[in-house]
């Protein structure tokens, strides 16, 4: 190949709408052609106008095509012709089993779901899965797998509408080898919590995802979680995490991920990136320039962010880390202990730098609405309702209504943590992208029947709709380069996120002028609108609005994969 030639190769390789070549576009007809089309190719550059063939999965041409054959053609009528949403941060892993169409996320055009947040899918243990058999028997799913490799062949015998990929918790692997329990790793603990990463590296894992701000991940040191990193970085992986603190010691958690992109040798990804709770809001600057010099200096730290000021989590999550630890029965007798209750009603009231008191954080009880009671009928009175109503009812102090709600078996809440200016000016910058950090749910089905933060159904028609739309933060071209190629040069992940020939087929078709999200805190299970037309892998999911019956998604794995033998 002459330098020439080659110029000219790579050059087309990243020119998203350029006009087909002989050896890109091919004599026969396409399965699918999609015309009229305001193509917006993923990477940041301004629309153009041109038609998109597909043919075998894939991308095969972008550009005039008028007079193609196809088995079927879509009309854009001039609408957003993208790539499919990446979304970074998702709780969905398992949930495909349940309900595969994934609706909330391809209703509003996520086409590749990435798991991720301390807790992983796998690997896991008969003692790890015992704590957690009731979320699984709600839904009558067996879970059947022990390895990553196990639940990808497990997904793929029943294929959902979109994509899977995920990384490897770091709570889930201290948990499988230590416990709960506060204390350091030792030498041969941390060579097991390594084993077992490489293991999930080669099975396909993205890299090692912390949440550092839960138990039993807030037990793994600085230093363990670099060991654990090392890891992934051999195996071309990344390093994301729910950082140490949001909130009070959120300049000292910032040092924390610097330091382990620094002597892991990894890129490092802060996943919902903020500043929670009032006495921090307007923090954001602050932040927002000290990962602008870390760039500089030449550490790859990039970020995500959700565009909701409430953010969700569990009950159990209030209390402090001493008494989160052990089983769900020993919890439980813990929390039955008079002056342990006293204990922690004490420490609620307090704020810390040790740990992350949300509570406190947020105000109180005012703060905080109950949502997902996990099929415990016991509790369902209180879906729905403010914890201080619920303390006012029952002639409680909301604390100990707390540690009831956790010893009746939990449930999950919705706290306002975010000041709007903040996360505005996290949303603008270059390297944060998009992720729900939602949990799949549906307006039917076995997914409908419980109350969900409305990210799962909204986060990116919102981007578009608010954000682009009516407050013109950030345009289209970067809100889409924020959804997609930006995820997936996070991710390793080299063959999506951009509309180029020889892609997969990951596209989505939506009106700039309706896009807008539906669901809110009150009543969640409403779709987005304006989202038209979405394929995962050439095939047609959404159709005109509709979920169709296609279930074409794949498992997408990391760098790392070793196919097993």
């Amino acid at each position: 190949m002459s330098p020439t030639t080659a110029l000219l190769t790579a050059a087309a390789l990243f020119c998203g709408a350029c006009a087909p070549t002989p050896e890109t576009s091919g004599a026969g007809r396409y399965d699918l052609l999609i015309t009229n089309a305001r193509i917006v190719d993923g990477s940041g550059n301004p629309w153009v106008r041109g038609d998109l063939g597909i043919r075998d999965r894939h991308i095969a041409a972008i550009g005039n095509l008028a007079g193609a054959a196809a088995a079927r053609s879509i009309d854009a009528d001039n609408k957003i012709v993208a790539p499919g949403f990446i979304d970074m941060h998702s709780h969905s892993s398992w949930l495909l089993l349940v309900d595969g169409r994934a609706a909330s996320a391809i209703t509003q055009g996520i086409t590749l779901l990435v798991e991720g947040e301390g807790s992983s899918v796998a690997p896991t243990s008969n003692a790890h899965l015992a704590e957690r058999m009731g979320r699984f028997e709600r839904f009558g799913i067996d879970p059947d797998w022990r390895t990553l490799d196990d639940f990808f062949a497990r997904l793929e015998t029943t294929p959902p509408t979109l994509n899977f990929a995920t990384y490897v918790g770091t709570s889930t692997l201290r948990e499988l080898v230590i416990g709960t329990a506060d204390r350091p790793a030792t030498a041969a603990d941390l060579a097991e919590m390594e084993r077992l990463t490489a293991e999930a590296m080669e099975d396909g894992a993205l890299g090692v995802y912390s949440a550092l701000m839960y138990v039993p991940d807030q037990f793994n040191s600085t230093e363990e979680l670099i060991a654990l990193a090392r890891v992934a970085s051999r195996y071309g992986g990344a390093y994301q995490t729910h950082q140490r603190s949001e909130g009070d010691a959120l300049f000292a958690s910032l040092e924390e991920v610097f330091r382990i992109a620094r002597e892991a040798d990894i890129r490092a990804h802060i996943t919902h990136l903020k500043a929670a709770y009032v006495q921090n809001w307007g923090e954001i600057p602050a932040v927002v320039e000290r990962i602008a010099a870390a760039r500089q200096q030449g550490l790859d730290v990039t970020a995500d962010v959700y565009p909701y000021l409430w953010g969700a989590a569990g009950l159990r999550a209030l209390l402090p880390p001493w008494a989160r630890q052990g089983s769900t029965e020993e919890i439980s007798r813990r929390l039955a202990d008079p002056s342990t209750r006293e204990r922690i009603k004490r420490e609620l009231e307090v704020l810390s730098t040790e740990w992350e008191n949300e509570y406190f954080g947020v105000g109180g009880a005012a703060g905080f609405v109950i949502t997902d009671i996990g099929g415990n009928t016991d509790l369902a009175d209180l879906a729905g309702q403010n914890l201080a109503d619920i303390a006012a009812e029952q002639g409680k102090d909301a604390r100990d209504v707390i540690m009831d709600i956790v010893q009746a078996g939990g449930a999950g809440f919705v706290s306002h943590l975010t000041d709007e200016d903040d996360m505005r000016l996290v949303l603008r910058q270059p390297w944060v992208a998009i992720g729900t950090d939602g949990g799949l749910a549906a307006v039917d089905g076995p997914l409908s029947d419980r109350l969900v933060h409305p990210r799962s159904y909204g986060t990116y028609a919102k981007i578009l709709g608010r954000y682009v739309r009516e407050l013109g933060d950030i345009s289209l071209e970067e809100a889409v380069r924020k959804a997609t190629s930006l995820p997936a040069q996070r991710l390793g992940i080299r063959d999506r996120g951009t509309l180029r020939e020889g892609a997969w087929a990951d596209i989505v078709i939506f009106d700039p002028e309706t896009i807008i999200d539906r669901s809110t805190y009150a009543q969640p299970h409403q779709y987005s609108a304006g989202m038209e037309y979405v394929l995962v892998n050439g095939q047609v999911v959404l159709d005109q609005g509709r979920i169709t019956d296609a279930r074409p998604g794949m498992v997408v794995r990391g760098p790392g994969y070793r196919r097993r033998q």
